[in-house]
């Protein structure tokens, strides 16, 4: 027994169950490492977007918007906006806005789809809102175009004209002609309500009836004139204007013969 609690107290012995214990608990933590990395990288990847869409924000958008996206006198918060309304913003353009007025025209965007991904990740970081749609939602391919064109009847023509071409409104204002917008644009448009539009929630209109509208529109765009030139699509007006130029014109050239017959 002696030998044994001597051994036992042996400088050998503690070193080996030393080195036994670390050998252990290095090991677990090695297991442990090799489990987490997967989970790790999603996070830091996500991590890493939302802050280069606030690098990006803060460069282009926080004179207008504020430090913290809570709005100031010259642009309004975007707290809640969703990433719907960035995306439909900036892809098109009219975000950062080159100079005040009336409304923020289309014109060439100026960030890639990732820089466009990024802050809207950000934003949508802050506060709840919604989100940029999917391609599912989008698809138009099995839509109703005729009901389509029913639903544009009575919630768009007032404003962009029953053509999809868009017409003035008031203290400079104007609904934009809809044939070169894409159906993530449409549909973006009708989920954020930008600028002078109403706001067409999910509850108010839902996918499918998107879905319908954006077939329509898309119907405008590539249907051809049946009754001949369609002078722009712009409705009763601009063709009164041609009839009376046209007459007008007629008119001047026949006062014109007569006059060279008179002599």
């Amino acid at each position: 027994m002696k030998f044994l609690a001597a051994r036992r107290r042996s400088p050998i012995v503690a070193s080996a169950l030393l080195i036994g214990a670390l050998a252990v608990v290095g090991g677990g933590y090695a297991a442990l490492g090799a489990v987490q990395p997967a989970e790790a990288t999603i996070a830091v990847g996500a991590e890493t977007q939302v802050e280069k869409g606030k690098q990006l924000y803060l460069e282009g958008c926080s004179s207008c918007h504020g430090l913290e996206a809570q709005g100031t006198k010259n642009g309004p918060t975007l707290i809640g906006v969703g990433a719907a309304a960035v995306h439909f913003q900036v892809a098109t353009g009219r975000m950062p806005l080159a100079a005040p007025g009336a409304q923020a025209p289309a014109k060439e965007n100026i960030y890639s789809d990732a820089d466009i991904a990024a802050m809207s990740a950000y934003v949508a970081s802050l506060a709840p809102g919604p989100a940029i749609p999917t391609a599912e939602q989008i698809d138009y391919a099995d839509a109703d175009v005729a009901f389509g064109g029913e639903l544009f009847r009575i919630n768009c023509a007032q404003c962009h004209q029953a053509a999809g071409q868009g017409g003035a409104l008031t203290q400079g204002k104007y609904a934009p002609s809809l044939m070169e917008a894409t159906p993530q644009e449409i549909y973006e448009a009708m989920l954020t309500g930008p600028q002078n539009m109403p706001v067409f929630s999910d509850a108010q209109l839902p996918t499918e009836d998107k879905q319908a509208i954006i077939a329509y529109i898309r119907g405008l765009d590539n249907a051809p004139s049946m009754g001949g030139l369609n002078l722009g699509r712009f409705g009763p007006v601009t063709e009164g204007v041609f009839l009376a130029l046209a007459i007008f014109a007629a008119l001047i050239a026949a006062a014109v013969w007569i006059g060279i017959k008179s002599r």
